[in-house]
């Protein structure tokens, strides 16, 4: 196997740990909330520091990837965020469930600056590398429900935080033992700077920091609610975390087939053309999500589930095409610290309006009038064909 390969490989698994740190408590606080005392709002709201610490520590995570190692920084996201999720099992107040799951987010806040630009440093097809890279974070998303559902109602869900936690530290090990310092590719070339008018540069960089932080609310009230939605809305499964988890992982597994098909859509069709129609797909399984039961639900969870996951690939291509080697790190940051700053409100409102209404309903209707924001910002991006200029090809170094 190339370093190119073998560099892509691990990256991928890191990005299906990212995901499954960030919402193993998701599904383990079904459980956790009776333990505790405390109602599913409450217990959901010590999610925010973690969150808040997700998005805060991309920044750093981005400078540091290019100023220091990003093969180091890596090293650090995969055995301490495994530390970090093995000291999450040991937790036995609420204080102590948000300082470690906020202490999840901080090392899972490395994995997308520096995962992502290495893996577009590594890529030859840099959307379908994406997309790929995109479904190995939806299995994380998907194994998340599936894993810790299980996990909690076969052995106690201190079991869901314990075991992903050293698979990520064995993971840590074995790329440090596999990828050596100073793999970055050797190009074929340098890559050309498209000439693009400032006004198509700023408009851009509106989009995408609009609509990264719309998806990024989006998706995480979304996978915060996911599990209890199914809970309350699917009465064959209620009380049954295995089988909810059953649910939600098929849900976000044929999600994740979106992230692949965007993947290929990007690499032959300007991004807005690809854009333009995904975001028409939010609104309508939004709204129609207020009031719907049972296999309505589920399908149209899936929908909204599909859209959000293939946003993923549209917002990471417009920084692979638009930016360059030097600066994608710190530019993959800056979006990321943007959007999951966006993502830690859906904490609140997913807690306040669940607990305050006693359902589900207004957390709908507030994430579809957020979703108009990413329609707009479909019709707003620039269509340039010229996006589809080939990139020099990355040479395995020797």
């Amino acid at each position: 196997m190339s370093i190119n390969r073998r560099v892509i490989a691990f990256i991928n698994i890191g990005h299906a740990l990212d995901h499954l740190f960030m919402l193993i408590y998701t599904t383990a606080v079904l459980t956790m909330a009776a333990e505790f005392g405390r109602s599913f709002g409450e217990m959901i709201g010590l999610a925010i520091g973690g969150f808040i610490a997700f998005g805060a520590g991309s920044l750093p995570a981005g400078w540091l990837g290019d100023r220091w190692s990003r093969r180091s920084m890596m090293a650090v996201f995969f055995i301490g965020g495994g530390f970090a999720a093995i000291l999450a099992a040991f937790v036995s107040t609420p204080t102590q469930v948000f300082l470690a799951l906020t202490l999840i987010g901080l090392f899972a806040a490395i994995y997308h600056p520096v995962g992502t630009a290495m893996l577009v440093a590594h890529a030859e097809r840099t959307g379908r590398e994406i997309g790929i890279n995109g479904v190995w974070g939806n299995m994380g998303v998907a194994c998340s429900a599936l894993l810790t559902g299980a996990l909690s109602q076969w052995f106690g869900w201190r079991w869901a935080f314990a075991v992903p936690g050293l698979v990520s530290i064995a993971a840590g090990i074995a790329f440090l033992a596999m990828v050596p310092e100073g793999t970055a590719p050797k190009r074929a070339g340098a890559r050309k700077t498209l000439d693009i008018p400032r006004p198509v540069v700023r408009r851009v960089f509106i989009v995408l920091m609009t609509v990264s932080v719309a998806g990024s609310l989006i998706f995480n009230a979304v996978n915060l609610s996911l599990p209890k939605l199914i809970d309350d809305r699917v009465a064959a499964l209620a009380q049954s975390p295995a089988a909810i988890g059953g649910v939600v992982f098929a849900i976000y597994a044929l999600g994740s087939l979106s992230q692949l098909l965007m993947g290929w859509l990007v690499d032959r069709h300007p991004l807005r053309a690809v854009f333009l129609p995904l975001s028409m797909l939010y609104v309508p399984c939004l709204f129609l999500a207020v009031g719907a039961q049972d296999v309505a639900i589920v399908a149209l969870a899936f929908g909204a589930v599909f859209a959000m996951f293939g946003q993923v690939t549209i917002n990471d291509t417009m920084v692979a095409k638009y930016t360059t080697e030097e600066w994608r790190a710190r530019v993959y940051a800056l979006r990321y610290s943007v959007s999951f700053a966006g993502s830690a409100a859906a904490v609140p409102l997913v807690g306040a309006l669940r607990d305050r209404f006693g359902g589900f309903e207004w957390v709908f209707v507030v994430l579809g009038l957020i979703a108009v924001l990413i329609v707009a910002g479909a019709f707003a991006f620039p269509h340039r064909p010229e996006e589809l200029a080939p990139a020099p090809r990355p040479v395995a170094a020797e």
